[in-house]
């Protein structure tokens, strides 16, 4: 038995999420793993994991990637759609989560808010620059006051007077927890406190002159943690939904993206199959003296034999699958 489906691959600095839809864009199967500064073998990971656990043969008919290493994965695999976060997050939102108008969402490194009307995407922001209120920095706050991240959300519910945390800076509100922690604040009233810190960070910085509607999308890793959803229903007023698969929205949405373009153009995928998964790659780096600028340009090759010392672009030889990071784009392949 076959079937036809779609592949979506987000590729974050965190974490890497892969997912399938079929012809109808039916939620089918996806899979998480983190990227540890390798996302050529984060993806190679999870083609060997999405297709060990299928119960079917799976006829790849397009693929899609996302995420701040979409480049990198669409030359990878061979994707037919490379499209960014905000894109991905939003179609995967209006087609499973009916008048969704706000998306809030909040990963390892980042954080973003998309305004839906219709459908459509009518304005967006991004906060990649302070920590405060991603993901990474609520498991750093966890570790350090000795709580599972798995339990913080539970943990933080118990809360019956939250801490007042400073939320603007990242570095602040760690050093504000610290003190209230010394002042013999219960962990609960701590990681609640904290929750509401960075709901208000979130609402103060990306939604700021937004109109704020509902229906409210919590997408992200961090939409695991029922805290900050309780934080985020507060400061809103109204009920936030978080989907059933909202950890990999990106991946799906890259998906659905993959399934649209193929039934618009009907030409055939660019997918250069699960083999994909068991090939060899490296990545070389080389400085482009052509002009001031001195780009390092990445050149990505298929194969394990050793490359060797490159003094020029030019010299690299062997099967190129994708090249990038010149300003000029005189190099770019893929």
């Amino acid at each position: 038995m076959s079937l036809n489906v779609y592949l979506g691959i987000d590729v974050g600095s965190v974490t890497t999420k892969l997912a399938l839809v079929d012809e109808k864009g039916k939620y089918i199967d996806s899979y998480m793993l983190k990227t540890a500064g390798k996302p050529v073998d984060a993806v190679q990971d999870g083609l060997r994991h999405i297709i060990g656990q299928a119960l079917c043969d799976y006829s790849v008919q397009g693929v899609g990637t996302t995420g701040s290493g979409r480049n990198l994965a669409g030359a990878l695999v061979g994707a037919d759609v490379v499209k960014n976060e905000i894109t991905a997050h939003a179609v995967a939102a209006s087609t499973y989560i009916p008048g969704v108008q706000t998306i809030l969402e909040i990963g390892g490194q980042d954080s973003k808010i998309i305004i839906l009307r219709d459908g459509i995407v009518t304005d967006f922001a991004m906060n990649t620059v302070c920590a405060a209120g991603t993901g990474s920095f609520l498991d750093h706050q966890a570790q350090r006051l000795n709580v599972p991240i798995e339990k913080f959300g539970e943990t933080a519910l118990r809360s019956e007077n939250p801490a007042r945390i400073a939320g603007r800076c990242g570095v602040f509100a760690e050093s504000d927890l610290i003190h209230k922690q010394q002042l013999g604040y219960p962990v609960e009233d701590l990681l609640y406190g904290l929750c509401q810190a960075l709901v208000r960070n979130y609402l103060s910085n990306l939604a700021l002159g937004k109109e704020l509607l509902p229906t409210f999308s919590f997408q992200g890793g961090v939409a695991s943690n029922t805290g900050m959803v309780k934080a985020f229903e507060e400061a809103l007023n109204a009920k936030v939904v978080v989907p059933d698969h909202h950890q990999t929205m990106g991946a799906i949405g890259a998906a659905l993206l993959a399934m649209e373009n193929h039934q618009y153009t009907e030409t055939s995928t660019k997918f250069k199959g699960w083999e994909v998964g068991n090939m060899s790659f490296q990545s070389v780096t080389c400085q482009c003296t052509g002009c001031s600028n001195n780009c390092e340009v990445i050149t990505i090759l298929e194969g394990s034999e050793p490359v060797g010392h490159v003094q020029k672009i030019g010299d690299i030889k062997g099967n190129i699958i994708a090249r990038w990071g010149g300003t000029c784009g005189r190099w770019d392949i893929g």
